[in-house]
């Protein structure tokens, strides 16, 4: 019996499809030659239309998914002819991309000659060249300077390694063996992909296939208009700020402005800041990234995810802005100004759905990019670290502690992982007391994690949020600020900058410490025993839990009930 194209149907394939992105992601996790796709799994996979359009994207990394159906449709533009068989990849951030380091991968869904989609993916890589080894250094100044820059072009023809771009890339980036493994685990992911969409199509049928992604599509755009329709019409405004770009100590602004009419919302971002000499400018592909980002989080996190879920949503940018850099601006640091724009999203929207929202997190990317020689195998090393901080308060949860970025939902590096394969030992790896910001509902803690060297090492990182704290909500308490420390505690501890590049000498101890995050609604409505709680777990100090709290104890550590009350009612007068 033939399938027919109905609501049942356009659900099976809604999972298939999603069923297959995420077996990609996790073989892409699982062939990964390093730590930071198989470990912290910077990675995500997605299957797209005939025309680049996102049909479902994997359950990982959101800030890489965006990029891929700007990409597709401008490398489809591009191209005379895609052919059965290929696999083409790009890394350029002005034809849709994010930065250097994360290269795309896409190859053609082609069913009785006709092209019915595509599977991709995206992958940081561990280096592409450039100036510094890793290419994480917050303040180069061009995108000349961050790395090789790949236009459009075919890696694989007819399903075979074109031989000279594989080695004009392994003569331009440094340890090519393990970014080329890479490479080659991101091309089978796609193989893999393209075969299991062809079963689908085969099943359903060309024609059912085709209806049933358009039904889905509409699915989508009408949970997001009927969202919309019931909030209040007009203009809401959110504001948050990056320390610097790295090359000039001044805080750079970003504003997102919402417009919300009928079933429609307009975004744009007015008085932001021009772009910046240093390269935290945001590719526009990640800029309208971080706004639907927002959106979905707070219209249904489980709606399904394609590109009928943002047609509702217009997002707009003058060009020049740091949200829409022209080129040659560096864009490497672009996520400590995409976090922003969530965040500043986050603000804006707490105006119509207080109930939806959640306090200021870290909001940063802390990455850090460590090269030297291994003096145990006398072999070049690179290890890249991405840690988390604390995540905000929600309407009626504390905030998680030590969870990544906004947009990331990364892994951590394991302790174990780090050691095994660099000249490190992690000294220490805990949450930060206090980090969290008082609230009726508590910021997440941020995490501290200490690294001593055992050789010389270059140090590229880009973080944020070392001036700016966390913002809270609704009553609640900003968050703890971040700090990066080499030999904290000795006569040569040294506070160092979020963004640059610096030399670690061996036996030196770099301590990352992550910012933390806001707290939603006022620190004296919070439940006491809640606060005793926080205090007997290391999570609130005894001074912060009577200072910001206004929660006293006994001295076998039960709170003193009438001390508290007496407390909370005299800081109300």
């Amino acid at each position: 019996m033939p399938f027919k194209s109905d609501p049942i149907t356009m659900q099976v394939i809604r999972y298939g499809l999603e069923a297959v992105a995420d077996d990609m992601g996790y073989n892409l996790m699982r062939m990964g030659r390093t730590t930071i796709v198989k470990e912290i799994m910077d990675i995500n996979c997605g299957v797209l239309d005939a025309d680049g359009g996102i049909l479902a994207q994997a359950h990982l990394c959101p800030l890489m998914m965006f990029s891929l159906p700007t990409s597709a449709a401008q490398m489809i533009e591009r191209l005379d002819r895609i052919e059965e068989g290929d696999v083409i990849i790009s890394n350029d951030p002005y034809l849709g991309g994010q930065h250097l380091l994360d290269v795309q991968f896409f190859s053609p869904v082609i069913v009785d000659g006709e092209r019915v989609g595509f599977v991709a993916n995206i992958a940081h890589q561990l280096d592409m060249g450039g100036a510094v080894p890793g290419g994480v250094a917050g303040g180069l100044t061009e995108i000349y300077q961050e790395g090789l820059r790949i236009p459009f072009v075919k890696l694989y023809r007819a399903g075979k390694e074109d031989d000279q771009i594989f080695n004009f890339i392994s003569a331009n980036i440094r340890i090519p063996e393990k970014t080329i493994e890479d490479f080659r685990a991101q091309a089978a992911t796609t193989v893999v992909g393209v075969k299991r969409v062809k079963e689908l199509v085969r099943k359903y049928g060309v024609d059912v296939f085709h209806d049933c992604t358009r039904m889905l599509t509409e699915y989508s755009e009408g949970i997001v208009r009927r969202f919309l329709a019931d909030l209040p019409d007009g203009t809401y405004t959110g504001v948050d700020y990056l320390d610097d770009d790295g090359q000039v100590d001044e805080p750079v602004k970003v504003q997102v402005n919402v417009h919300i009419k009928g079933d429609q919302m307009n975004v744009d971002f007015d008085g932001s800041s021009h772009q910046t000499k240093g390269n935290v400018n945001c590719p526009w592909a990640c800029s309208q990234g971080g706004i639907f980002y927002t959106m979905v989080g707070i219209i249904d996190p489980d709606i399904p995810l394609n590109s009928g879920t943002f047609n509702p949503i217009q997002v707009t940018s003058q060009k020049g802005l740091i949200t829409n850099p022209l080129p040659p601006a560096g864009v490497t640091a672009r996520s400590q100004t995409m976090t922003k724009i969530t965040e500043a999203m986050l603000r804006a929207m707490s105006e119509v759905v207080p109930d939806r929202v959640v306090a200021g997190s870290h909001g940063q990317a802390c990455t850090n990019s460590f090269s030297g020689i291994n003096p145990m195998t006398g072999n070049r090393f690179q290890y890249i670290e991405i840690q988390g901080g604390g995540a905000g308060a929600r309407p009626t949860k504390d905030g998680p502690d030590g969870q990544d970025l906004h947009l990331g939902r990364f892994m951590n590096t394991p302790v174990e992982a780090a050691e095994l394969e660099n000249p490190v030992t992690i000294e220490r790896y805990e949450f930060i007391p206090d980090s969290g910001g008082p609230g009726k509902f508590r910021g997440g803690l941020s995490l501290r994690r200490d690294i001593r060297f055992h050789t010389d090492a270059t140090w590229a990182r880009y973080s944020d949020r070392q001036k700016f704290k966390p913002q809270g909500l609704f009553g609640g308490m900003e968050g703890a600020m971040g700090r990066l420390i080499l030999n904290p505690g000795t006569d040569q501890e040294t506070a160092c900058r979020s963004k640059g590049v610096d030399t670690i000498r061996s036996e030196d101890v770099l301590s990352i410490q992550l910012p933390g995050s806001g707290g939603y609604g006022p620190p004296a409505e919070r439940d006491a025993e809640a606060v005793r709680l926080d205090v007997i777990n290391g999570k609130v100090s005894k001074a912060s839990a009577e200072k910001d709290y206004k929660v006293c104890f006994t001295d076998d550590m039960h709170v003193d009930a009438h001390a508290t009350n007496t407390l909370r009612i005299n800081s109300k007068t």
